[in-house]
């Protein structure tokens, strides 16, 4: 099962979200993380509802192998599929689709419509939702599925 962590979250929501320090605290738990990334005024940042944290292309590729990229507008994601350095990053966008295919095939099924086969379930703990079938979550409280 994958786990990931919403935003860096572990134990519910928290006031830093997408804080780049916190992140790679998580990844080093042996976490992977589900980042909000926004390109504006030509620079990377992190950022649920505003762009927030300050990055840069080598802190994204630095942790590549564990995150999981949530671009948050079509002008995000437009970046990062024309900027080839950054091909082999794992990146998706959606804004009202139940669900939404990540660029590695994964199906980022949004809360409400478990059960999905080989999906990764985002935040189940809302819909008390069946994960049985599920190749992943994604959670706030990602604690709680780590046995």
């Amino acid at each position: 099962m994958i786990l990931i962590s919403h935003r860096g979250n572990l134990e519910g929501k928290s006031n830093d979200e997408n804080n780049p320090q916190k992140i790679q605290e998580v990844i080093n738990l042996g976490f992977d993380v589900e980042v909000d990334l926004r390109y504006n005024s030509n620079k990377l940042y992190l950022g649920h509802d505003y762009p927030q944290y300050l990055i840069s292309k080598e802190w994204l590729l630095g942790l590549r192998e564990n995150l999981w990229i949530h671009c948050k507008d079509i002008y995000t994601i437009e970046y990062i599929i024309n900027d080839r350095s950054l091909s082999d990053l794992h990146f998706f966008f959606h804004e009202n689709d139940n669900s939404t295919l990540t660029s590695k095939g994964f199906l980022w099924v949004y809360p409400g419509f478990q059960p999905v086969k080989k999906s990764i379930a985002v935040l189940p703990e809302l819909s008390n939702e069946n994960i049985t079938e599920c190749q992943g979550i994604c959670s706030d409280n990602i604690l709680n599925y780590k046995k």
